[in-house]
């Protein structure tokens, strides 16, 4: 078959799955970016782990018939699965909704909510076993619908990128897994919202409401930048929530996840807003056989704002992040970066802006004995030693310095007094140049 037959094909199985096929700009040919068009962009060489090596390119070559604009959730998915292995970009167009439906719409026949908290509420279930029966088993099917549902699994070579300042996506989960680069741009993802969080009467003393999927999820992937996007719970915040047998109805689980052997990421120039556990790298501490001497992430110029935990959670992973705004506006807040499993976390030139009464020593959590670089961060505008101030308001949770290796892979470093400004201008969706 010659080239332009190919193409022809190519371009017809997107018609047969409904999809827009959008040439580039006259002139445009694969691996060029005519007028800086974001679709074409490129990881800049130099730019956190994932420019290592081949570097992170996405879809930037794609051909034209290989250039997809999707405007709802079932265009999104049909352009990721289209046939053919080159490079692909995905352009989005204002909001997919991947739970348009409703939650009604997964549920499996016979279950019923109100029958569920009936039958394992702790006055009949106690506390010292988890959750089993008919209505966990119909709860169990109706969660595996949803799932099938709202994940995308996103293919080696393929850039999506929102287009214009309102692109985004709702309560859909975007899977990176066992694939080599990606770039992921200029997109609101707002968190999906699991219909049917599990009850573990067994976690904690109380028990807990558990729920699935998060809004990225890197998984045994390599070179994947993350640029640009803002992630939010957007119209369901936690507060917004219920509680059952005296504990919230954990809806959410985290925005971004870097796990299971995932290598080479560069997280840049995004809002991570209003959220619980947000970013972990690595999500085992048993998980040492795919994780040790992987999950090498930079994080930069990202703003966290009014998140509680995990920003980042490390295990076994070389992480650098420097030039990060965390703003910790008061209750409920309990860390920033969390110091797990033989974790290497270069933490430099941040700010860290605190509501009054939270104190600095707050910002690093020990989880797991491991050494940790902090220099040059300030706390609301005044150098600060976070390791020392952490050591010395948690004695029994003493840090080690030095995290053993010192960070190469940077571009633009701004002083840490400047970060505030320069991340509130230009980190998150719809801020692209």
């Amino acid at each position: 078959m010659n080239r332009r037959t190919r193409r022809g094909a190519v371009a017809a199985a997107a018609l047969a799955l409904g999809i827009t096929v959008t040439a580039p700009a006259a002139g445009a040919h694969a691996g060029h970016r005519p007028g800086g068009d974001p679709a074409r962009a490129v990881l800049p060489a130099g730019d956190g782990w994932a420019a290592l090596g081949t570097g992170t390119t996405g879809g930037s070559a794609a051909a034209p018939s290989r250039v997809f604009t999707v405007t709802t959730w079932e265009e999104f998915r049909a352009a990721l699965a289209a046939p053919g292995t080159g490079p692909r970009i995905v352009r989005v167009v204002g909001t997919l909704d991947a739970t348009a439906a409703g939650c009604g719409a997964f549920a499996a026949p016979g279950y019923d909510f109100a029958r569920y908290l009936a039958d394992y509420d702790p006055a009949v279930w106690g506390y010292e076993k988890e959750v089993s029966g008919p209505q966990e088993e119909l709860r169990a099917a109706s969660a595996a619908a949803q799932a099938r549902a709202i994940k995308a699994q996103v293919p080696a070579d393929t850039t999506i990128v929102g287009v214009g300042r309102n692109a985004g996506i709702t309560g859909g989960s975007l899977q990176v897994q066992g694939v080599d680069n990606v770039v992921v741009r200029n997109l609101t993802l707002e968190s999906p919202l699991d219909c049917f969080p599990q009850w573990d009467p067994t976690d904690g003393a109380r028990g807990a409401w558990n729920s699935e999927y998060d809004s990225l999820v890197v998984h045994g992937s390599t070179h994947v930048w993350i640029d640009h996007n803002t992630f939010t719970d957007g119209a369901h915040p936690d507060s917004s929530l219920p509680s059952y047998f005296g504990e919230l109805y954990q809806r959410h689980d985290g925005e971004l996840d870097v796990v299971r052997g995932a290598d080479l990421v560069t997280v840049s120039w995004n809002v991570f807003k209003d959220h619980d556990k947000t970013l972990m790298i690595g999500n085992s501490d048993g998980a040492g056989a795919t994780d040790r001497g992987k999950l090498r992430v930079t994080l930069h110029h990202n703003l966290f704002d009014n998140v509680v935990e995990r920003a980042p959670r490390v295990r076994f992973g070389q992480v650098d992040a420097y030039n990060n705004h965390f703003l910790v506006r008061g209750a409920p807040y309990a860390y920033s970066l969390g110091i797990g499993q033989e974790s290497r976390l270069v933490a430099e030139k941040n700010a860290f802006t605190l509501a009054e009464g939270v104190p600095a020593g707050r910002i690093l959590k020990k989880w797991k004995d491991a050494p940790v670089t902090t220099a040059g961060n300030v706390v609301n505008g005044e150098p600060v030693d976070l390791l020392a101030v952490h050591n010395a308001q948690f004695p029994e949770e003493t840090l080690r310095a030095d995290a053993g290796w010192t960070p190469t892979l940077r571009t633009r470093v701004d002083h840490p007094r400047a970060v505030p400004g320069v991340v509130s201008h230009r980190a998150g969706a719809g801020r692209l140049r």
